[in-house]
């Protein structure tokens, strides 16, 4: 019986020790859980304030994105506005380079057409030269060759209207010039000092009647009197067609366009 009584004892004394030992381990097993969901927790509420950050940033990041959008369509509104206006800027310009080009070529067309006269010149100042000698009064004025002659020389007084003989050979002269350059008219201006043009007008029309006579076609010639502003004399100026040399210079600026 004593035997049975230890026995039971025993067997409650290792039940409440296993008692005892499973109560511990099952606090320790809660203390540790609790540490883990309070660990969880920290995370959770770490990730629940990165999660609120990252929501502010994506926020930031679709109105930058809605502005850059914004600036992108203005950008290209602006860019599509200049393209035009470039456009029409460069067709502008092209005209007007087109037109400065066609300006120039018609300038040039003046020039050589002036330059082909101021040649011809030349020429004609060498024929004139070489014909009434070196002492003859001669010059060259605004591309025409210019001859001057007295009046006493040619008429034999300043209130006579006729030729002279001795005036002959110096008219013929004249009339050479003008047979050896062809392409060439001729004005005679008779000058006066007093302010009458009659009779210079008549010494002119003296000349003219001579050169004709000497085959020089009468359309080549104009003869007239002019106010010589206290110079009288006749003067003799050979110069181109003026009607051919404008239809020249017009040939020329069409021919360049």
């Amino acid at each position: 019986m004593k035997i049975k009584f230890l026995s039971l004892a025993l067997i409650l004394c290792c039940v409440a020790n296993l008692q005892s030992q499973k109560k511990s381990e099952l606090f320790e097993e809660i203390a540790t859980l609790k540490m883990q969901l309070d660990s969880l927790n920290s995370e959770v509420t770490d990730a629940r304030k990165k999660e609120k950050i990252a929501q502010t940033e994506s926020e930031s990041y679709k109105s930058q994105v809605t502005e850059l959008q914004d600036a992108n369509a203005t950008l290209l509104k602006s860019l599509t506005s200049f393209t035009a206006v470039s456009s029409k800027n460069s067709s502008n310009f092209n005209k007007a380079m087109e037109s400065l080009n066609a300006k120039e070529r018609q300038l040039k067309g003046i020039n050589d057409a002036i330059a082909s006269n101021d040649s011809t010149a030349l020429v004609v100042l060498t024929n004139a030269k070489q014909t009434l000698g070196e002492s003859a009064k001669i010059g060259v004025s605004n591309g025409m060759v210019i001859i001057s002659s007295g009046l006493t020389a040619l008429f034999g007084s300043d209130t006579a209207s006729t030729l002279t003989a001795e005036a002959e050979p110096w008219v013929q002269k004249i009339g050479q010039i003008l047979v050896a350059n062809p392409q060439m008219a001729v004005t005679i201006e008779g000058l006066s000092m007093t302010g009458n043009l009659d009779l210079p007008a008549q010494q002119a029309t003296a000349v003219s009647i001579a050169l004709q006579g000497l085959s020089i076609a009468p359309e080549r010639i104009t003869a007239l009197g002019k106010d010589g502003n206290l110079k009288e004399g006749v003067v003799i100026k050979i110069h181109p067609k003026f009607d051919e040399f404008y239809k020249m210079v017009k040939d020329n600026m069409k021919n360049r366009h």
